[in-house]
């Protein structure tokens, strides 16, 4: 019931912050509001705006992105809330979106060469979810591009085999306008958290079935 509640909540955080982007909310709601606070670049931290590590998680201007990063989420977050349970998870998914930020930043100026290229999205902390359920259900079937069954291990492989290729694509000037850097922080924040909780089993919260 809580690993539910935890994913309406965080859905219903990005969905508010969507409207926010493309709807007159309120007046302090401005655009440039917006971009200094749901936005983030290696250039806005270094002026310190350090908030943008985590405001950006909860940030999507396009209704497409939105979607895709929610129904993942909804798919593979409940399910790994239940498993860690409710706290765990929680701090999991902010440590996963910070990292998956500060990938990004650190990417863009020095292996992209653009510290001012800006990124929003949920994608790198959802990244980490998928990494966290492939490694603890490494068996269980899960369609890659929604339609190639495979084991969620190999699923797992194959997306961050395809954020490596697309880095290094961009890397020398090509590539799509996607936060490879991002997707590749949170996977690895996956990897390593697993590895913590399978060091340090007792430190985890009460699995909810």
């Amino acid at each position: 019931m809580y690993a539910q509640l935890i994913i309406r909540i965080i859905i219903a955080i990005n969905v508010f912050v969507y409207l926010a982007w493309n709807y007159n909310l309120a007046d302090q709601l401005t655009p440039e509001f917006m971009v200094d606070h749901f936005l983030v670049s290696f250039d806005g931290l270094a002026n310190g705006r350090y908030w943008t590590l985590i405001g950006s998680v909860f940030s999507h201007n396009l209704l497409l992105h939105l979607l895709m990063n929610m129904f993942v989420l909804n798919s593979f977050g409940p399910i790994v809330a239940a498993t860690l349970g409710p706290f765990r998870f929680l701090t999991f998914y902010f440590v996963a979106g910070v990292i998956s930020s500060l990938s990004h930043a650190l990417v863009s100026a020095y292996i992209i060469g653009d510290p001012s290229l800006p990124a929003l999205g949920a994608s790198g902390a959802i990244a980490g979810i998928i990494l966290l359920f492939s490694l603890f259900y490494p068996r269980q079937k899960i369609l890659l591009f929604a339609f190639i069954p495979m084991p969620a291990v190999f699923g797992a492989l194959a997306f961050v085999a395809l954020d490596i290729w697309g880095l290094i694509a961009q890397a020398d000037g090509g590539g799509l306008p996607i936060g490879h850097g991002a997707h590749l922080g949170g996977a690895l924040t996956g990897l390593v958290y697993f590895l913590i909780i399978s060091i340090f089993p007792k430190g985890s919260d009460t699995h909810e079935r």
